[in-house]
């Protein structure tokens, strides 16, 4: 307990200077608009950037179709992107904390399984009328989606930390978290039997992962949700720092665990319920993005983490949805497997920077 402690202050006294921490952030404010601005502007018809910035300013673009492809496609896609990103990151986030295991995530411990079959469950026995996967359901359809996805994403949360309480081995953890998967995955199969085949269509091509299909009537309800859970997560910042030191010391701060427990299980299966809900699954950003955070600003102070994780998970996944689109002309690659692409790299890293730190204890 001791050595967590004070490793846990040499950390937080060893982080960059304040001034060099804003200039970081600064820059990833400033990466954010770019890549944004970016997204808005690339893909099947190029739109300067200058004509899309007149076009969010409520001026005249230069041709008047380029508003319609910019408010009606391009903008919500986005900003979908936008809060998918900081979502999955936070989620990430808080359940590296929670497990105390560096890998973490939303996808890699079948959290994102648990909220696709909240979804299916929804979806797929709806009535067969409703053309495609989430359309025509209303704004009341929609919130129960969410609801849906993040009680099949809590569901899943709940059963992985009973589990970690009884294994403290991160791979075995990890191998546990995708059996979980499979088995979510293997009663949604099930029920793709029972379904029409426009339906098991749609629900295949959701699977592949995508920002592209969120109208704005939809994201009168993610917005909110989203942001309210991220306002949630940051107010938690206090206590996830606490949780890194051991439950012992959180209760000698005066920290309820089972109650921090329950909001930090709450939180995170709200941020990657909605976002599977609407969006997919969405795989390894969860994983990747805390990582890269911490590496960036050489910290585990959630302070300073969350906010940095919000932005550069909007980052990458704005990244994700632009090379998706512009890597093969005239040709939209699924979304997964350019988050794949991205997280990989990560995932090694993490798995054998641990497995060197065994092998060379300091």
């Amino acid at each position: 307990m001791l050595s967590e402690k004070y490793k846990f202050k040499t950390d937080l006294l060893n982080q960059k200077t304040p001034v060099f921490k804003s200039i970081i952030f600064l820059i990833i404010l400033i990466s954010l608009i770019l890549v944004f601005l970016l997204d808005l502007a690339l893909g099947s018809v190029d739109i300067p950037v200058n004509e899309v910035i007149k076009i969010l300013l409520g001026q005249e673009p230069e041709k008047v179709t380029w508003t319609h492809i910019i408010l009606k496609f391009r903008l919500p896609k986005a900003l979908t992107a936008t809060l998918a990103g900081a979502a999955l990151g936070v989620s990430g986030l808080q359940m590296q904390t929670l497990f105390k295991n560096p890998l973490a995530g939303p996808f890699v411990l079948g959290i994102s399984s648990g909220a696709s079959l909240g979804v299916a469950l929804v979806v797929l026995t709806a009535s067969a009328t409703t053309p495609t996967l989430l359309a025509d359901l209303g704004i009341i359809g929609d919130f129960g989606l969410v609801i849906a996805a993040s009680l099949g994403a809590a569901s899943v949360l709940g059963i992985m930390l009973v589990v970690s309480r009884r294994v403290q081995d991160t791979m075995t953890l990890l191998i546990l978290g995708l059996l979980f998967g499979y088995a979510t995955s293997a009663i949604v199969s099930i029920l793709l039997q029972f379904s029409s085949k426009e339906r098991i269509q749609s629900y295949i091509m959701w699977t592949f992962g995508s920002f592209a299909g969120v109208t704005w009537k939809q994201l009168v309800v993610l917005i909110p949700v989203i942001l309210l859970s991220l306002l949630g997560a940051v107010l938690q910042s206090k206590s996830l720092n606490a949780l890194l030191l051991g439950e012992s010391y959180a209760r000698s701060l005066g920290l309820t665990v089972q109650k921090t427990r329950f909001s930090i299980i709450t939180s995170a299966s709200i941020l990657a319920g909605s976002i599977t809900a609407f969006c997919g699954p969405i795989a390894f950003l969860g994983v990747a993005i805390p990582h890269l955070c911490r590496s960036l600003f050489n910290t585990s102070d959630h302070r300073i983490l969350i906010p940095s994780v919000t932005m550069m998970g909007a980052i990458l996944a704005l990244f994700a949805d632009l090379f998706s689109q512009v890597l093969v002309s005239q040709m939209v690659l699924p979304l997964n497997a350019v988050t794949a692409l991205i997280g990989t790299p990560v995932v090694t890293w993490v798995i054998l920077r641990r497995n060197s730190k065994k092998s060379f204890p300091s």
